[in-house]
């Protein structure tokens, strides 16, 4: 089975994947609850219909209700999301990406963002594993 494309999200889908991620698991009423300007209950339950046939989300049974859950750990759709990003937006140049984010009046990095940015570059220039965690 091959990992789901976090960039082939609509909208709508993304808001709901949010919902899903902050809460663990999910039912549609959950969704709906959560969602603002939400459609139907039953047009939710076809998105996460969807999104499982996407392979972003699988359901277990409790009672007479579906909880969907994430299939894969957040990190790794926000970088399969990122990645999609890069390539469409920046040619695949991930430092056009970090220069139009640092450079953005509205991206404000503190001089400890700052510091932990330099020393993974550092990290990058000598060949050493780069830490995923981007707390």
């Amino acid at each position: 089975m091959t990992k789901p494309n976090a960039g082939s999200l609509s909208r709508r889908e993304r808001q709901i994947m949010d919902i899903v991620y902050e809460r663990g698991e999910a039912s549609a009423a959950d969704v709906v609850e959560a969602l603002p300007d939400a459609p139907s209950y039953s047009a939710v339950r076809a998105l996460l219909r969807i999104l499982e046939e996407k392979g972003h989300v699988s359901h277990v049974e409790q009672g007479k209700k579906y909880l969907f859950r994430p299939t894969q750990p957040r990190q790794a759709a926000a970088t399969s999301a990122l990645r999609q990003i890069v390539r469409t937006f920046f040619g695949g140049s991930a430092a056009r990406a970090v220069t139009t984010l640092i450079s953005d009046d509205e991206c404000s990095l503190s001089d400890e963002d700052l510091d932990r940015l330099t020393k993974l570059i550092e990290d990058a220039k000598h060949g050493e594993r780069i830490d995923g965690d981007h707390s």
